[in-house]
């Protein structure tokens, strides 16, 4: 299973209904689910993003597919970025010239 970190923003649209946050966050969680992506970690945060999101797909088709959907709804714009545990790491490594 591949790593990846979603970085999410709310719309304007999703900020209007905010208070709805935590039901959409199990929407997304059971999407994610029925999707083959196991979702480890979500989070509200301070900053630069609004939600943050550590979860494990089988591939990058499987996590771009459930970015795409829960953007689709149009209450939060999303950055998916491919991450690396310590044995992906390895392999790089192994693999450079």
């Amino acid at each position: 299973m591949a790593h990846y970190v979603l970085l999410s923003n709310f719309t304007d649209q999703g900020i209007k209904t905010i208070k709805d946050t935590q039901k959409r966050a199990e929407a997304f969680k059971a999407m994610a689910s029925k999707s083959g992506v196991k979702v480890h970690t979500l989070l509200w945060t301070l900053g630069k993003h609004d939600v943050v999101v550590i979860a494990e797909a089988e591939d990058d088709i499987a996590a771009t597919a459930l970015a795409l959907s829960i953007a689709s709804m149009g209450n939060i714009r999303t950055e998916t970025l491919r991450a690396f545990d310590t044995a992906d790491m390895t392999k790089i490594l192994a693999k450079m010239a």
